[in-house]
């Protein structure tokens, strides 16, 4: 029974942990999803947080094909050497490299920026109208789970997965309620009717002892009667006897006076 409430509690925490891990990812995804059909030509973001998938290698080893990445919107102006940005492209992808050099051109200020990974540096200056966000942190290999989830058919799956095992998990918690219940008052019942034996146990003893004591008093009071009887038959003789002998006596007193 121990083993069975130990592995229980495991599986519960181990639920417990994969709601709280999926079920924000996927509110959050379909919030962007919401976003990204609004606008086309903006990225998402979430209280100035926008999330990115990495798809290509260029800047491993800090960060690597299928992470998720945050980047945080921020002034361009603020920006230095050695940021990592997330910026579009020509091509209006976006892509996140390190600025290795801050140049201007016609009074207009850019970003040259390359890949960690890469030999040499992109081709294409980066303007402050083209910067998506600093890049924040990564969270490794959850790019992947969400370009799965990103699919509509996915978040469908997952939905309804996930009210079915709340369902299943409410009506389980709820049998197991009642079962605790029912068990409860069982015991409860069990104990009820142990208490109302012990007290009549307990009067059944105190009757039988009353009547014990009673016969004993009883027997007792007939003994004396029968002591004090003799007593007085015993007194009765004596006086007889008495009454006899001073008869006699006077008998003897008149013949002599004779």
């Amino acid at each position: 029974m121990k083993n069975k409430k130990w592995y229980q509690k495991i599986s519960n925490w181990i639920f417990i942990l994969l709601v709280m891990i999926l079920l924000p990812l996927l509110l959050i995804n379909i919030y962007i999803m919401i976003q990204a059909n609004n606008d086309n030509d903006k990225v998402p973001s979430v209280f100035g947080y926008k999330p990115f998938i990495v798809l290509s290698g260029s800047m491993e080893t800090k960060i690597h094909v299928g992470d998720l990445i945050i980047t945080k919107e921020i002034d361009p102006t603020t920006l230095v050497v050695n940021d990592v940005i997330a910026f579009r492209d020509q091509e209006n992808t976006v892509t996140t490299h390190r600025i290795i050099d801050i140049v201007e051109k016609d009074g207009v200020t850019y970003f040259i920026t390359k890949g960690d990974n890469n030999n040499s540096q992109d081709q294409n200056l980066v303007e402050y109208k083209d910067v998506e966000g600093l890049y924040i942190t990564r969270i490794p290999s959850v790019g992947n789970m969400l370009n799965e989830i990103s699919k509509p058919t996915t978040v469908v799956i997952i939905g309804l997965g996930l009210t079915v095992i709340f369902i299943l998990a409410f009506q389980i918690s709820n049998n197991k309620y009642k079962d605790q219940e029912k068990q409860e008052f069982l015991e409860y019942k069990k104990m009820k009717e142990k208490e109302q034996k012990e007290k009549e146990a307990k009067e059944s003893l105190e009757a039988k002892q009353t009547k014990t004591s009673k016969k004993t008093t009883a027997k007792k009071s007939t003994s004396k009667k029968e002591e004090s009887t003799p007593k007085k038959q015993s007194s009765k003789t004596t006086s007889k006897k008495t009454s006899t002998k001073s008869t006699q006596s006077k008998k003897v007193v008149s013949k002599k006076t004779k």
